[in-house]
């Protein structure tokens, strides 16, 4: 199948908890591998701790926590995929990173009613792949959310 690239999105593809994610390219500052983590006091769950990243400090987000997911043992080192939301850096702590894809625009639905409602809080859309789902993940609506559990 041969994609416009005028009438497609790039998407950085990461698994978490088994499901296929996708975070637009647009979005991403940086792909690595967390170090140590420093815990925030009074945080919830779903913030990790904190990182200092190349000079700058960096609120890891666990996405299994922010998902609802089940805390699982990760198969491998976690990864984070680094992103910006209101000049602050994130981390979006992963169980694994996959491949970047080029998607048809019009290949992109609403999420669907019968999408977990876990998923769908932070669901811009999804893409039927050839045997999976990917859910595409609002980067705005993930942080929002996880920044009103920061400790004040």
């Amino acid at each position: 199948m041969s994609v416009n690239p005028e009438q497609s999105a790039l998407y950085v593809t990461a698994t978490i908890g088994g499901q296929l994610f996708g975070v637009p390219i647009g979005r991403v500052q940086d792909v690595f591998v967390p170090g140590r983590m420093t815990p925030v006091p009074l945080a919830a769950a779903e913030i990790a701790g904190l990182i200092n990243l190349r000079g700058r400090i960096v609120t890891m987000i666990d996405m299994r926590q922010r998902l609802g997911l089940p805390d699982g043992a990760y198969a491998l080192a976690p990864m984070a995929i680094g992103v910006e939301w209101r000049g602050e850096s994130y981390g979006l702590l992963i169980d694994q990173i996959g491949e970047v894809v080029m998607l048809p625009s019009a290949g992109r639905e609403p999420p669907p009613a019968n999408l977990d409602v876990r998923f769908a809080r932070v669901a811009a859309g999804v893409h039927r792949l050839d045997e999976r789902l990917l859910t595409m993940l609002d980067v705005d609506r993930v942080i929002e959310g996880a920044a009103e559990n920061l400790a004040a």
